[in-house]
């Protein structure tokens, strides 16, 4: 009895049949080395988390439209017509509003400041008589504005809450102090120019709080170094009366 090929199998009538690409793709892919490296494809650094160097793609910077809510639109309004008032404009002063998480935020540009915070402070109709103080912060990433300064008012008078932020640039770190207007906020200002080197100018005394006066750096900069700054033991000693530093 004579054996009869299978439809299908090779050695069939018609010749035998082409080999899958797809199925050679596949075990060529199996029997490939697996390389193991950090996330997100990192490699050649111990940081296997991938985390390192890894940027972030910001949304743009916010701006809220009108209405603001609450009483921020009376807020703006009557920042506005203060300005106004002594002769400037609220669109040159304040960039951009932003009204967010129950709080509003006026980004004013830095050669405004000082005359933006005497208006909020003096005008009745805005009594903001109180700055809690002013804090640092820095997005090595943000170009251009790298560094802000970000003030936080009240308002007894209203019960109202404020923020200001200021933005600069690494090249061009300088804000102008607000001591004159608010004078509590001489200590803040030293402490954010300690840890992050925004210079306030017109301070009266712009000296370290925090670190010693001849540490090098501003530790709380994103790009300041993590570990490995050396300890430096100079002794224990307190210079008599006349020899401390002065702050006339």
């Amino acid at each position: 009895m004579t054996e009869t090929n299978q439809p299908g199998q090779p050695g069939e009538a018609n010749g035998a049949q082409p080999p899958d690409p797809a199925a050679i793709a596949g075990r060529e892919r199996l029997s490939e080395r697996v390389v193991r490296t950090g996330m997100f494809g990192v490699h050649g650094t111990p940081d296997t988390s991938g985390y390192g160097g890894l940027k972030v793609r910001r949304p743009p910077p916010l701006s809220s439209p009108r209405p603001y809510g609450s009483y921020f639109d009376e807020v703006a309004d009557g920042l506005a017509d203060s300005l106004e008032q002594s002769g400037m404009r609220f669109g040159d002063a304040v960039e951009r509003v932003v009204a967010d998480r129950g709080e509003l935020t006026l980004h004013v540009r830095r050669r405004y400041l000082t005359r933006v915070a005497r208006r909020l402070r003096d005008d009745p109709a805005l009594a903001f008589e109180i700055c809690t103080g002013v804090s640092g912060v820095h997005y090595p990433l943000d170009e251009g504005r790298e560094l802000h300064a970000v003030y936080h008012l009240l308002s007894i008078t209203h019960n109202r809450r404020l923020r200001l932020e200021v933005s600069v640039p690494d090249a061009d770190p300088h804000i102008p102090s607000l001591v004159d207007v608010y004078p509590a906020n001489d200590w803040h200002e030293r402490e954010t120019w300690d840890f992050f080197g925004i210079v306030f100018d017109g301070h009266p005394a712009l000296t370290r709080i925090e670190m010693p006066d001849d540490w090098k750096g501003h530790p709380q900069r994103k790009d300041y170094p993590l570990g490995g700054i050396p300890v430096e033991y100079r002794g224990a000693t307190i210079p008599p009366p006349d020899e401390r530093r002065s702050y006339e």
